[in-house]
């Protein structure tokens, strides 16, 4: 069992950062494939980025150039770099474990997901 814990997020002005942070529980880290997906009010959840156990990375195409995922397995911990950020990013963030692709119904675990709202 994985259980995941989100930090970071808040509101942030239209071309602001934020980092996101997503604390992981368990000593299989390393070896599980970790995502951030996102979900506005009234819309389905969608994937924002994804960072396998060899560290390759996938973005959305909404995110590509603006966001940055990353990973440090010593402390069980990812991180999502929002940079240049948008109102229309505004959204609750979700941390996903041990999955694959950009479908959210292949993760396993999930965080309680952390609100972050860009103002214009």
């Amino acid at each position: 069992q994985v259980q995941l814990v989100e930090s970071g997020g808040g509101l942030v002005q239209a071309g602001g950062s934020l980092r996101l942070s997503c604390a992981a529980s368990g000593r299989t880290f390393s070896s599980y494939a970790m995502g951030w997906f996102r979900q506005a009010p009234g819309k389905e959840r969608e994937f924002v980025a994804r960072i396998s156990w060899s560290v390759t990375t996938y973005y959305a195409d909404s995110v590509k150039g603006r966001f940055s995922i990353s990973r440090d397995n010593a402390k069980n911990t990812v991180y999502l770099q929002m940079n240049s950020l948008k109102p229309e990013d505004t959204a609750v963030y979700y941390c996903a474990a041990n999955g694959r692709g950009s479908n959210y119904q292949n993760y396993d675990y999930w965080g309680q997901g952390i609100q972050v709202t860009v103002s214009s």
